[in-house]
């Protein structure tokens, strides 16, 4: 192995640094008035709905009552740690970040018995939210969607929308991602608060709450699974599906459930159904990179009418029988070898932080990486607002879906040195030894363990997924081999790289290696039916002048200028990684995207301002 190359890579955190500000195009031309505009959930998308995004109240306090006086504005929804906002202030783990806003008049004007629902996209950490003054709800995890009904809490005139928000981060347990109040190497700042859209949705006395699609590619068939929220009687569900402009398939079902006894007292009831399709063999489309086709769905539920959409495609470890790849596992798209030229995107910008300035950035980095030939994002242990999946989906770039890390502070030399040096000694280490990997703590693994199966259940939607990742570099990993399992209970249609780079636990889909500093091979004893995949290699950095957080230079292997990164990538593309399809690879994650602070082995600057391959 390279030594020299890894000892330069040893991680130092650097909390006293001054980052240089740096900004994105899209960041510049932002527009204080129009933030995000785009509807936030295009998986289940209504005609009438109102962003909140923009300006509200702010306020840092030491108390956990509401401040007699706010501090200035923020704008929603980038975090206050980011340039963005507008703040550009640390929340501390024993801080309190409010904030307050008048809930727009012509949004909650309620013709009959409709009702008003209020969106979050995601809020760090946790979150609990006032409606005048009177508790609406709470909610635990910074990375997961939520929503409230809040029709009984208004009244005529204006209504006042409160939320507060603490934020742990470094000193619980609690999944976290890269924030660190330490930032440094492959740690970032860690942000706080709202982080994607808020939005106001009118639906009627009965309305469909949750939707996803479970595909038979091989039967051509689809089943739409609905859960609803009715107060009064249960109208059936009708669903009707489109392709090339025409309606191909349509039926419709009475939801289960018992209608309430008592209407006056606003009682409510959540039926569920399930309605299972056909489709015409003329429109068997199958999904993927290449031609990423999406049928349209319109369903029907008494007054509520709503579009979505879904894909016909199945993912695989197929061993085959003839060719090259004759006796090895490999991944299968459809029930065909296909090579995951992936690379990995961790999903942060210098001026937004965890939140995208706009849509068009998020479309940039997707575009620019398919440009460039890859056709998978391993979206690295952070969790991107639906739109993000959605142009996954309809662009067509695959998705190996990390969960997101927690755990107590990192034993490094365990849990990276280690490994780095001698991969072989660290395969024996077993993920039952909790405090070694930072799980010592029962209630925060059941609480990750419940967060997990939380994000399979919300994304397992959207058709570009292919893998999820539960454990990254042993960062929190405990109970593999179950934690496994759970997943596959939950979503049989995907397949699972349970460790991601070392130690491995003799389960899941793949043997799954992180190298960057050895030549690259595929080097394995028993095949068993796991597929071989360098999750992780590559982390060339070249540090732009101009376009850099920090002097400081973090990567794998460092070159001075763009013409020797250039050069080196290609090499190792050509030379080193795609001579190993043929000896059983199934897909590779080059390190990485973008910069991000002073790791500077992206493809990207931060600032998305240079590409280093073009």
């Amino acid at each position: 192995m390279n030594l020299s190359d890894a000892i330069k890579s040893i991680i130092r955190p650097h909390k006293d640094d001054q980052l240089t500000p740096l900004t994105t195009v899209w960041g510049e031309q932002l527009y204080a008035e129009n933030i995000l505009p785009e509807y936030p959930r295009p998986q289940m998308q209504r005609n009438n709905f109102l962003t909140l995004n923009g300006y509200w109240d702010y306020a840092i306090t030491e108390k956990d009552t509401p401040p007699s006086s706010y501090d200035g504005k923020i704008l929603v929804p980038f975090s206050p740690e980011s340039s963005l906002s507008g703040v550009h202030r640390q929340l501390l783990p024993h801080q309190f970040l409010w904030y307050r806003t008048c809930l727009p008049q012509s949004g909650c004007t309620l013709p009959g018995k409709n009702r008003l629902l209020l969106h979050f996209g995601a809020v760090d950490h946790s979150a609990i939210v006032y409606v005048n003054g009177r508790l609406a709800t709470s909610h635990q995890g910074g990375y997961l969607p939520f929503s409230i009904d809040i029709t009984d809490f208004l009244h005529p005139g204006s209504n006042e929308l409160t939320v507060r928000v603490q934020d742990s981060t470094g000193s619980c347990d609690e999944a976290k991602g890269k924030q660190t109040l330490n930032r440094g190497g492959i740690f970032y700042t860690a942000q706080s608060g709202i982080w994607q859209s808020v939005w106001l949705e009118q639906g009627p006395p009965s309305y469909i709450e949750t939707l996803w699609f479970e595909t038979n590619f091989n039967a051509r068939k689809v089943t739409a699974h609905i859960t609803a929220a009715v107060h009064g009687m249960i109208p059936p569900l009708a669903v009707s599906i489109y392709a090339d402009g025409h309606e191909i398939a349509s039926g419709s079902i009475q939801l289960n459930g018992d209608t309430p006894p008592d209407m006056s007292i606003g009682a409510r009831v959540n039926p569920s159904a399930s309605l299972t399709l056909t489709l015409p063999r003329e429109y068997f489309y199958p999904w993927s990179p290449e031609t990423p086709f999406l049928y349209d769905v319109k369903l029907h539920f008494g007054e509520d009418m709503l579009t979505s959409y879904f894909a016909l495609r199945t993912f695989s470890i197929e061993r085959q029988n003839e060719g090259p790849l004759s006796g090895k596992p490999v991944f299968c798209l459809n029930h065909k070898p296909y090579f995951l030229m992936g690379v990995l995107d961790q999903g942060y910008w210098p001026d937004g932080l965890y939140t995208a300035p706009s849509d068009e950035a998020l479309l940039y980095d997707i575009q620019t990486m398919k440009s460039l030939g890859f056709n998978m994002l391993r979206k690295h242990i952070k969790i991107e607002s639906a739109r993000w999946y959605y142009h996954c989906d309809r662009l067509g770039m695959i998705v190996c879906q990390d969960m997101v890390n927690g755990g107590s502070q990192y034993h490094m030399p365990v849990i990276s040195y280690l490994p780095t040096l001698s991969p072989s000694l660290a395969s024996h280490l077993k993920d039952s030894h909790y405090s070694l990997l930072s799980r010592k703590n029962k209630n925060a693994r059941e609480l990750w363990e419940n967060e997990c199966a939380d994000t399979v259940q919300y994304l397992k939607f959207f058709p570009s997924i292919a893998i999820w990742v539960p454990f990254n570099e042993g960062w929190g990993q405990f109970d593999t081999a179950r934690i496994t399992e759970m997943i596959r209970k939950l979503d049989p249609s995907r397949v699972i790289d349970s460790a991601s780079g070392w130690f491995d636990q003799n389960c899941g889909d793949f043997i799954s290696v992180h190298n960057y500093f050895r030549p690259l091979s595929v080097s394995v004893k028993k095949w068993e039916d796991r597929a071989y995949f360098l999750s992780e290699y590559g982390g060339y950095a070249c540090a732009v002048k101009g376009h850099t957080s920090v002097e400081r230079v973090f990567g794998y292997k460092r070159f001075d200028t763009i013409k020797e990164f250039r050069t080196a990538y290609k090499e190792l593309i050509q030379k080193s990684l795609l001579p190993l399809k043929n000896q059983g690879l199934s897909g590779a994650v080059y390190t990485q995207l973008s910069d991000v602070e002073e790791e500077v082995n992206g493809i990207l600057t931060y600032d998305r301002k240079v590409n280093k391959l073009r």
